[in-house]
């Protein structure tokens, strides 16, 4: 690849969490990751203007993996694209983009055991249906090491990175270094100040690949994840910025870890304890947020550590 490709951030708004879509302006214009129905129209098409560029033209949408801040535009971009573009994601997540209950079975077969809220299911099942723009099949499914030629100007690596969910990957862009990871490095969290994952230790092998393999010399993160008190960098990273964040995230994982295994489980009244039964959990790890707010990283990530068997 003779000459550089282009990369462009493209911001679209959801409640507390800022959404972010990625174009690539190469020959076959790209973009990575779709925010929610809304996106496409409020989001990526005004950005893509303001580029002197069109939605039309787009050929190529990469899912980093398959959850609805991230799919839920997918269907509708296509359309916009006159079904022109080829729909890109890992065949572990591709049951997100073909059913939207499988969201909601995510849900109950996790976070919402711990989320006293009867209404639960019913309130995910209508997120899923105003966020998720349509129930479609992809045209590629990759796996780890594919390597995908769009265009003449541009190739991408995947990588998989699964941990946040069994699908993530990060694609990257060959000689030049440039990494999308979508929700696979978390840092302290976002909006809700919690890292959030399904699986801690396919996440911190994804977390060691990214550092001692792919190296990325600027990574491309899903939203603005930050350290524990402190405003967040952004959601472009420099190669430093990239290698420190990613350690970080590996030293957090390893903290929360600790935090299960050393204090264990709540033994108090379940009915009085907030976080429980991950109360003491999290005040050893001083998270002072509500659990119970949608999607909860904490839940996901206490039940993931629980699934493995890391428990006092």
């Amino acid at each position: 690849m003779s000459k550089a490709v282009d990369i462009h951030p493209l911001y679209s708004e959801w409640g507390r969490f800022g959404l972010y879509s990625f174009f690539i302006d190469s020959s076959e214009p790209v973009i990575i990751d779709t925010g929610i129905a809304s996106s496409p129209s409020v989001g990526i098409a005004p950005g893509l203007s303001a580029l002197g560029r069109r939605v039309e033209d787009i050929r190529w949408i990469l899912l980093t993996h398959g959850h609805i801040d991230h799919i839920g535009g997918a269907c509708a971009l296509w359309e916009m694209t006159g079904r022109k573009a080829k729909v890109v994601i890992h065949e572990a997540d591709v049951p997100f983009l073909r059913s939207r209950r499988t969201h909601v079975e995510e849900y109950l077969q996790g976070r919402g055991r711990y989320i006293n809220d009867p209404q639960g299911e019913a309130k995910l099942s209508a997120a899923c249906l105003a966020a998720i723009s349509g129930e479609m099949e992809p045209d590629v499914i990759v796996r780890d090491g594919d390597e995908l030629s769009l265009g003449a100007d541009l190739r991408i690596r995947v990588h998989s990175v699964p941990g946040h969910s069994a699908g993530s990957v990060a694609y990257e862009v060959i000689g030049q270094g440039d990494v999308f990871v979508g929700d696979a490095v978390q840092i302290h969290g976002a909006a809700n100040g919690f890292p959030g994952y399904v699986d801690p230790d396919a996440y911190r092998v994804s977390l060691r690949h990214l550092r001692d393999t792919v190296q990325p010399e600027r990574l491309f993160l899903g939203h603005p994840y930050r350290s524990q008190g402190e405003a967040p960098l952004g959601v472009v990273l420099n190669r430093q910025q990239a290698a420190d964040k990613i350690q970080e995230s590996l030293d957090i994982e390893a903290r929360v870890r600790h935090a299960v295994v050393e204090v264990g489980a709540d033994a108090g009244d379940i009915a009085q304890a907030l976080c429980s039964p991950y109360c003491c959990i999290a005040e050893a790890l001083l998270y002072e947020g509500d659990p119970r707010l949608e999607p909860s990283p904490f839940f996901t990530t206490m039940h993931g550590y629980f699934n493995q068997g890391y428990r006092s």
